[in-house]
């Protein structure tokens, strides 16, 4: 239910952006309030507060943003708070950004490594992606997982690579078991 919420209200103000060629700023906005509301967590109590009508909420959201953002990102977080919705607002924003991300054909991969990788590394790793992929640019993060043995796990989205030593062992080790329950 929250993916669909989430993708609802992120598309609707994806459609927008797209109608008005306003992406870019509208993004820009959206990553300004996220920031704002990740600084105030006391702001999210009082948007979450049960005994708070929504039109307080509502009042309270425009005293902080109007004149700020624009009519439109405004006028998503006055319709999320009316529907009751406040709690989805940050999957609402993240499915917003990914949409602008791949419409811009901006990707993210996340490589995990079983040692910190070096900078030419990270760069022939970049190239790559970009090479093999339809991205024209590549948002790069880095993790180091020890448990990997060696080799790297990448994803991107939903698809994974993973040529790390220890899935081939994991895959190894089955194989053995069943040649070993077969005999």
């Amino acid at each position: 239910m929250a993916k669909l919420v989430s993708k609802v209200y992120g598309d609707a103000l994806f459609e927008v952006g797209l109608e008005k060629d306003r992406l870019g700023e509208l993004e820009e906005e959206v990553l300004a309030v996220q920031q704002i509301l990740l600084q105030n967590p006391e702001f999210e109590q009082l948007m979450l507060h049960p005994k708070i009508d929504n039109d307080q909420k509502i009042k309270s959201m425009e005293s902080v943003f109007k004149g700020r953002i624009s009519d439109d990102c405004l006028g998503l977080l006055v319709i999320v708070v009316t529907k009751g919705r406040y709690k989805e607002l940050p999957r609402i924003f993240d499915y917003f950004i990914t949409k602008v991300k791949e419409y811009k054909k901006i990707g993210t991969a996340q490589v995990t490594s079983a040692v910190p990788l070096k900078d030419d590394w990270k760069k022939k790793i970049e190239a790559k992606l970009l090479e093999t992929t339809d991205y024209v640019k590549m948002e790069m993060v880095f993790q180091v997982d020890e448990s990997l043995i060696g080799g790297l796990i990448i994803r991107i989205g939903d698809r994974v690579v993973d040529s790390s030593i220890k899935s081939h062992l994991v895959d190894l080790t089955g194989k053995l078991t069943r040649i070993s329950l077969e005999a």
